[in-house]
């Protein structure tokens, strides 16, 4: 079997596909051969370090879709560690069976992001008709994901994006109002008026502080993702400005049943088979180039979603 293994922590360099050993199910398990790895951000931080995904040496990465090896049923994943590779021991309870329509490439390329995005827009806050929202990085897998499920709610969104042609995707998943991260949040608040409802920030360290200035009162602040690097601690005391929120939601906690997980997996499906929701791969890599995934991910080259395909 190959796969990608990191055996330190690093840069794109210390991701290496080897020849390892079959993957053998244990109890609970069964064993997938994969046919789609997603890549994300968070793979990036799991191969970096500092507490996050496993610790090398290791099989890097967490989503998929594919196959059971004994069944033939096609299943997807967005938690099961070791997934960039040919196959996956896979815990029973961690797996959502893909609907007959959609392919292990759209559902590989749905599930993570797309999961976070539904929670996002129906939970961190519960975007209501009229409301204005700002979308940070609205070209990239989530913020695509999440500018047209803001708009399927009846949301309006201002999404920032760093390039034209990012921008031109932003307007093509449904953004109103398109602008660039200089003077963001004075920007925001001129378009939206009051401010805005809620800012969806997964830049973090170069974003964060100045996406308060764009809340409206009572707004609410959700971090779910740090590209550009961890924000600084804030004081709480300066939330007294406008009664804001801040919350630092993960999927592990929308998902950390398997009821819960399922149900997840069934919205996002559902809005994608109803046409409310398209997901856009934006490159696709042989298994062997991980690195190179990895090196256009944090050089911010792509939009939409990457793909290792074993």
């Amino acid at each position: 079997m190959r796969a990608i293994v990191f055996e330190r922590n690093g840069g794109p360099e210390v991701l290496e596909f080897k020849e390892m050993p079959a993957s053998t199910p244990g109890a609970g398990e069964v064993l997938v051969d994969v046919e789609a790895i997603g890549v994300n951000y968070r793979d990036v931080y799991e191969r970096q370090g500092g507490g996050y995904g496993s610790d090398p040496p290791a099989i890097i990465g967490v989503e998929g879709a594919g196959k059971i090896h004994d069944t033939g049923e096609r299943v997807a994943w967005a938690n099961v560690a070791g997934s960039y590779a040919e196959q996956v021991s896979a815990p029973r309870d961690k797996l959502v069976a893909v609907p007959e329509g959609l392919s292990s490439e759209v559902a590989a390329g749905a599930l993570l992001q797309g999961m976070t995005a539904n929670y996002l827009a129906a939970d961190s806050y519960p975007i209501a008709e009229g409301d204005w929202v700002l979308v940070h990085a609205a070209a990239g897998g989530v913020g695509q994901l999440l500018t047209q499920i803001a708009k399927a709610r009846g949301g309006r969104v201002i999404a920032t994006t760093s390039t034209e042609e990012k921008a031109h995707l932003a307007r093509e998943a449904g953004a109103d109002e398109v602008i660039g991260y200089d003077g963001f949040a004075a920007r925001a608040k001129e378009i939206s008026g009051e401010g805005v409802a809620a800012v969806y920030d997964g830049v973090g360290q170069t974003t964060f502080r100045e996406g308060f200035k764009a809340l409206r009162p009572t707004g609410r602040m959700i971090l779910y993702g740090a590209a550009s690097g961890r924000p600084d601690p804030i004081d709480p005391g300066m939330l007294v400005a406008g009664s804001w929120y801040v919350q630092r939601p993960t999927l592990q906690t929308y998902t950390r049943t398997p009821d819960r997980l399922r149900e997840q997996a069934r919205e996002l499906f559902g809005l994608i088979e109803a046409g409310k929701l398209e997901v856009r791969i934006g490159a696709r890599y042989p298994l062997e180039q991980a690195r190179q995934a990895h090196e256009d991910l944090e050089a911010r080259k792509t939009s939409g979603k990457l793909l290792l395909i074993p």
